[in-house]
């Protein structure tokens, strides 16, 4: 599977080529893709399972024994349970292949930026949907927006980092 990835991703790579290195054009495929996936999951979620019909009409906080969270809120963490280990074997075993880090490392790793981001996604999504008003699933995507350029550069310098061999 991750030669057909690859494969794929080299494919579409060709016209970039003299824009950007394959890295970097590897982690906008893949965590593009996940993007969508999480966009798309956090839709239907909201809309469907949650019973947002529309985002005029909000659907009711989720009650649960020791807390009450709101709907735009629950969606994050029902679409981050399918896109938090696609997002982790994607990176791991395509776009930051050449980390020599242990994988219980960057599991860790990749967690605690998966949190700061969740903690990014709710803080912009309190902000735009709770005090500017604006409609939820909008609101989702210009958060993306902002917390994929922390992503991108918290994995590359700190989950999936290569380290530098020791010179005797």
């Amino acid at each position: 599977m991750r030669r057909f990835i690859l494969l794929v991703i080299s494919f579409f790579y060709r016209p970039f080529a003299k824009v950007m290195p394959f890295q970097t054009f590897r982690y906008l495929a893949c965590g593009g893709g996940n993007t969508v996936l999480d966009i798309c999951l956090y839709y239907i979620s909201y809309h469907y399972i949650l019973g947002g019909g529309n985002d005029l009409i909000p659907p009711p906080d989720v009650v649960l024994p020791f807390i009450t969270i709101q709907a735009h809120i629950a969606a994050l963490f029902m679409a981050l349970a399918v896109t938090f280990p696609t997002g982790f074997l994607l990176s791991k075993y395509i776009v930051f292949s050449e980390s020599n880090l242990r994988g219980r490392v960057q599991l860790i790793r990749y967690f605690m930026m998966v949190g700061t981001c969740l903690l990014l996604n709710y803080g912009f999504m309190k902000l735009f949907v709770d005090y500017l008003h604006f409609y939820p699933t909008p609101s989702k995507i210009l958060t993306t927006c902002f917390v994929v350029i922390f992503s991108y550069l918290a994995q590359k310098r700190f989950t999936f980092k290569v380290k530098v061999a020791e010179q005797k």
